[in-house]
């Protein structure tokens, strides 16, 4: 295994309201190696992008890192000042987020905005940014790119523009890239090629890739590992093939279960009965248990940690159960 570039340890983001304090992500733990896809699954609410804008540096107010750290390449970076933050991000943090057009900015042409992006990370002229704006409109595969780079982002198409966006986050080389929902917006056919171009992108330049979806079959596709969230928590953690074909957490064997199969003639898909507790509301002990089909009287008081279970890890007290049976 290669030396983490991202490493989150014991990660807590609190939101302080007036009725008290929100728990929003609680100890959460992982790591991504360079050229490594690590997808970050799980339903709505689980604290998926909220775990991107804590490491890229943009929780809203009043949310905050409470606890836990964040290192890339070494470096801790959760704890420094806005300004030194701003430098990072860009220059060693990419970020591709669900919408395009919250991205660009509607007045500015796609060719200012990469050399302006490019300028202030990299010390090349003005003409050197614009022709390596052309190359990576290119490389995303934008025809005429030397045309297109002088048109506004109302000229191109949802797909073109998620490209772009995609050329905006690789402008300064960046080491890390989170993208959030990047495919989310698009028609199926458009996705695939986005998968398929960031997946390319990424290991011709090297980049370490947290990709934030609730697709397993972007997931299935694109990444190296993945992780299961559920209600602010890792369930389950490990390489995607076993995650997805021999998962040990009950949230994760519900995830897969309500996905159809090709191979497989079901009449009925699984369903995961219940919904994501509510901040204010997460239940003690695991916080699966009220959903979860094979709960027993120790998931109800105490809250499992990641452990062991074959090739990945899983917060459940199962795998210590099935283990000693």
């Amino acid at each position: 295994m290669a030396t983490p570039l991202l490493e989150v340890k014991n990660l807590r983001v609190e939101f302080p309201t007036r009725r008290g304090t929100l728990l929003a992500l609680d100890d959460i733990n992982f790591d991504i190696a360079p050229g490594e896809i690590l997808g970050v699954v799980g339903e709505s609410g689980a604290g998926k992008s909220l775990t991107g804008a804590a490491i890229i540096g943009l929780l809203e107010p009043p949310g905050r890192i409470a606890g836990g750290e964040i290192l890339l390449g070494g470096r801790r970076i959760d704890n420094l000042p806005y300004e030194e933050m701003r430098k990072i991000r860009g220059r060693q943090i990419g970020a591709i987020f669900q919408d395009p057009l919250t991205s660009l900015n509607p007045l500015y042409t796609i060719g200012r905005q990469l050399v302006e992006t490019i300028q202030t990370h990299l010390p090349v002229s003005a003409e050197e940014a614009r022709q390596r704006a052309i190359r990576l409109l290119q490389e995303t595969g934008i025809p005429a790119a030397e045309q297109r780079i002088d048109q506004y982002p109302h000229q191109f198409s949802g797909g073109m523009r998620q490209r772009v966006v995609i050329a905006l986050a690789l402008a300064a080389e960046p080491k890390l890239i989170v993208a959030d929902e990047p495919t989310t917006a698009l028609d199926v056919s458009i996705q695939a090629q986005i998968i398929s171009l960031l997946k390319r992108l990424c290991k011709e330049h090297g980049a370490a890739v947290m990709l934030v979806t609730h697709d397993m079959g972007v997931i299935a596709e694109t990444c190296d590992r993945v992780a299961v969230l559920y209600a602010g928590r890792v369930a389950e953690i490990g390489p995607v093939g076993e995650v997805i074909h021999r998962p040990s957490h009950p949230y994760t064997r519900g995830l897969m279960g309500s996905i159809p199969a090709m191979d497989e003639d079901r009449e009925r898909l699984l369903q995961i009965d219940g919904a994501m507790p509510r901040l204010n509301a997460i239940p003690r002990g695991c916080a699966f248990n009220p959903r979860c089909p094979q709960v027993f009287e120790r998931c109800r008081q105490d809250r499992p940690e990641l452990q062991d279970a074959g090739a990945t890890r899983a917060a459940c007290w199962l795998v210590n159960k099935e283990a000693a049976a």
